[in-house]
């Protein structure tokens, strides 16, 4: 098995590191053989997001570099759920949350290899839960946790103050930490990662070790990747950024990152991709020196579409918004792309038959707001169906303009456009 020396240099360089234990150690450990080290996910939702996707691709970073993943999907930390600031959690169904992790197993295999020296493995936490008493559980993990560490943790100290917590999500961090132990005790795993947002529970864990073991473990934590004005970068107007391409269409993905700030593209391609320092910095220069052209965007957001997607669903992607502004062919697209691509521009139904005219369309669609307006539109050159310009204002599309098996794609100018599903 290869390892590669200059991993914690290239986890540095991309600003991967916010939190650590002891990078000198951690620096040692990574040269000197292949570490197992662990990364959790709690499925509280049916889909992972933007944030748990840096989580992933960093173990793939770690995996590649020739040490050994162990991803973890909380069947048993999902039922409870890492206290908020907003307020208590609603306790999913234990048939939902097994659900789930199915799902967000499926979601992870694809980023990690299963095979070789140094294969992935995954792990379930309910496994080593399930079975345990309460009485055991107090004595051999409650008993290594001083309850006034306990209540200086920042969450906790502003639910308190917002007028409190429940004992279970307050016990929350004896349950992730205990994952760390038994880990390290069944499997050798001595490095936890995760969010910074989790540091308290993963120093927590390392802590345990050392009570519990007499043993010390590696740590750290990658940074909360926030927009230019301090916002979480992962919620987009419609919710979260989800990596399920039923709930967030691989279009929208791509669109997302296309649409990301100037200022951020140089963190988010070290964070999110693959590309080499070299080609990167490169890039960076590029794009600080023309950042209209939005190369930066572009690469970032083929890069990391393709990731999760897929290069296919980067194309298709990258087709559909050429398409949809004059500059490609709409029959080339799957029905699925078009109309994923339609619904984030907004989309209105008509039923099959005799279909209403284009004036009437415009309006339906917002893109006019009177008959007039649509009728000088057209008169004006301005109104397409199906980048066809539209010249008679008593123009009524047929069967025939159907593409994608039910759209229709109506434009007004060059920016302006919207989704007619016909049936």
């Amino acid at each position: 098995m290869s390892i590669d020396p200059t991993l914690l240099d290239d986890l540095e360089w991309r600003g991967l590191i916010a939190h650590s234990t002891d990078l000198d150690a951690l620096r040692e450990a990574f040269t000197t053989g292949s570490v197992r080290f662990y990364v959790g996910f709690d499925p509280t939702a049916p889909s992972l997001h933007m944030g748990n996707l840096l989580q992933i691709l960093t173990a793939r970073r770690l995996q590649q570099a020739g040490h050994t993943p162990y991803a973890l999907v909380g069947g048993a930390t999902g039922m409870i759920g890492d206290p908020r600031d907003s307020g208590e959690r609603t306790l999913n169904s234990t048939e939902t949350v097994a659900e789930w992790v199915q799902r967000v197993r499926r979601q992870i295999e694809p980023f990690l290899s299963f095979e070789g020296d140094n294969a992935a493995t995954m792990v379930n936490n309910l496994d080593w839960t399930a079975g345990l008493s309460t009485i055991d559980f107090l004595r051999d993990i409650g008993k290594h946790f001083p309850v006034n560490r306990m209540l200086a943790r920042d969450t906790v100290k502003r639910r308190l103050e917002a007028g409190g917590i429940s004992y279970t999500e307050f016990s929350y961090i004896l349950l992730q930490s205990m994952d760390f132990l038994s880990l390290f005790r069944e499997h050798g795993v001595t490095l936890q990662f995760g969010g910074s947002d989790q540091w308290g529970n993963i120093t927590g864990g390392a802590e345990l070790i050392r009570r519990a073991e007499g043993a010390t473990v590696h740590a750290f934590a990658t940074p909360l990747v926030t927009k230019a004005d301090g916002t979480k970068y992962g919620k987009t107007e419609g919710g979260a950024l989800w990596l399920d391409p039923e709930m967030m269409s691989p279009y929208a993905f791509h669109q997302f990152w296309l649409n990301a700030e100037d200022e951020k593209v140089p963190e988010l391609l070290r964070l999110l991709t693959f590309l080499p320092r070299e080609e990167i910095e490169a890039l960076e220069a590029r794009h600080a020196e023309k950042p209209f052209l939005r190369e930066g965007q572009r690469v970032l957001a083929d890069e990391v579409t393709s990731l999760v997607h897929g290069a296919e669903e980067t194309e298709q992607a990258k087709a559909a918004a050429a398409a949809l502004f004059g500059g490609g062919e709409l029959s080339a697209l799957s029905g699925a792309t078009l109309g994923a691509a339609l619904r984030e521009a907004g989309v209105v139904r008509v039923p099959a038959g005799e279909l209403p005219t284009v004036v009437d369309l415009l309006v339906d669609t917002g893109l006019a707001k009177s008959k007039g307006e649509a009728r000088r539109t057209i008169a004006e050159g301005g109104a397409y169906l199906n980048n066809q310009r539209v010249e008679d204002p008593e123009a009524r599309p047929t069967a025939d303009d159907v593409v994608g098996g039910a759209w229709l794609v109506l434009r007004r100018g060059k920016k302006k456009f919207a989704g007619v599903h016909v049936g």
